[in-house]
């Protein structure tokens, strides 16, 4: 533990960083906590929509139409570019490009709690007390340390994301706050929207940021050797410098502003916070962003225990419409053989309807659900796995939370078997389980 001396030292030099930072709207010493990107042998960026609270597989991905009323609820299902396979009648876009994914149906978890379930499904790891798993875009950006992303941060979020009892997830866990994603907290369909970072007064020039910059170095030389212990110290000068290059860079402030795309490309996505996260996320990935996380809803979220189809009837056609033009644009471009693209929450919903006095919802399932990847190099088109004539049971094909982690580690060139250390100095295999899916390599 460090002494009263060393607090107040860090208490002060603290104060000077946010008083240093706090005119341009954030501390980006604090958001900034990642090194640049590695270079591995494959060179393949993510985006990762996450449909936080758990959508509802039997009425979007795996519908049941012969299923009794209570089971197969409202929503029908409608033919798809591919023979043989539906979609949910709320999802014609998809269902007109599903040749530029692959669907697995056989999912299955552990666990339906939201918070267990959200750092399984974005680390490929069980949460625990002693362990909270860095997600894949931490992993990612410490296994590619070294590799320079130009004056753009490698891992973004676009939305703030947190489960209850559980902190936020989708962050670097055991890796550190270094690993952390840059934050986007504002809705990019807003008309107001801007990444404070860049949104510096015009009374604060380069210089006066330099000079801070030379300040604050000062500090940190006087204090370094009294906090050699602190767990921030070997980190906090990279931080710092990572910050100002931020700061400063021209090409990251115009890779966040949306407003730069045409109006047509905007409406192709939707206005709305799913279309215009995505959008956004195809704006970072194009300007060397390594991995984006998007959140993935425009009201409700995914969690519909009361009123499971109006809430969806909300939810749905946003997804569905920038999900589909994410995926054009990408293809358009040139960019969907080296992006991996995935939808995912952390469970499905229960088969049976409930009696939600509000209206009938559906509850947390982990035995059977759905999820997409596509893009990045994976085969798409493909179907794997089945679920049983209630959409309740795998019937074939299960597929493990593990078995798809190890999957998007291989798509995105990461080593399963490095070894990092975590917080407390514990040597840790950054994917101890799981096998890649061999029907999504090519």
């Amino acid at each position: 533990m460090p002494d009263s001396a060393a607090i107040d030292r860090t208490s002060r030099r603290d104060l000077l960083r946010v008083g240093a930072l706090t005119p341009l709207g954030v501390t980006l010493s604090g958001l900034l906590a990642r090194e640049s990107a590695a270079a591995t042998a494959k060179s393949t960026n993510c985006i990762l929509l996450w449909m936080l609270g758990g959508p509802s597989h039997i009425d979007m991905y795996d519908l049941k139409p012969d299923a009794p009323a209570e089971i197969r609820g409202e929503l029908n299902p409608i033919q798809t570019r591919i023979a043989g396979v539906e979609l949910s009648e709320l999802m014609p876009n998809l269902a007109g490009c599903n040749d530029k994914f692959s669907l697995i149906r056989s999912m299955q978890s552990y666990t339906s709690s939201h918070g267990m379930g959200d750092h399984h499904l974005l680390s490929g790891r069980r949460y625990s007390k002693e362990f909270t798993p860095p997600s894949f875009g931490s992993v990612m950006t410490w296994q590619r340390a070294g590799q320079k992303t130009g004056g753009v941060p490698p891992f973004v979020q676009v939305g703030d994301m947190k489960s209850t009892n559980f902190g936020r997830q989708g962050q670097a866990g055991a890796l550190g706050h270094k690993y952390d994603p840059f934050l986007v907290e504002r809705d990019p369909n807003s008309s107001s929207f801007q990444v404070e970072a860049f949104s510096t007064p015009d009374s604060i020039g380069i210089q006066r940021l330099a000079d801070r910059q030379s300040l604050l170095r000062s500090v940190d030389r006087f204090q370094s050797r009294g906090e050699q212990q602190l767990p921030f110290a070997e980190t906090h000068s990279a931080f710092t410098e990572q910050a100002f290059d931020l700061l400063t860079s021209q090409k990251a402030k115009q890779a966040f502003d949306i407003e730069q795309e045409p109006p047509r490309v905007r409406d192709a996505y939707g206005r709305n916070r799913v279309g215009q996260g995505l959008l956004l996320a195809r704006r970072l990935i194009e300007s060397g962003v390594r991995f984006v996380t998007v959140k993935g809803y425009v009201r409700y979220g995914w969690d519909h225990h009361p009123e499971v189809f109006p809430r969806l009837r909300t939810e749905v056609p946003p997804y569905d419409q920038g999900y589909a033009a994410l995926l054009k644009d990408l293809d358009d471009r040139g960019m969907l053989e080296n992006t991996l693209v995935i939808t995912a929450g952390e469970f499905g919903r229960t088969p049976r309807l409930n009696s939600d006095a509000r209206g009938p919802g559906r509850d947390h399932w982990s035995r059977a659900f759905s999820l997409t990847i596509g893009g990045g190099g994976v085969r798409t088109g493909v179907v794997i796995g089945a679920t049983d004539k209630h959409a309740a049971e795998i019937s074939d094909r299960p597929v493990s939370v593990e078995d798809y982690a190890a999957t998007v580690y291989h798509a995105l060139g990461m080593n399963p078997g490095k070894v990092y250390p975590t917080l407390d100095g514990r040597p840790t295999v950054s994917l101890p389980a799981g096998d890649v899916i061999p029907e999504l390599i090519r």
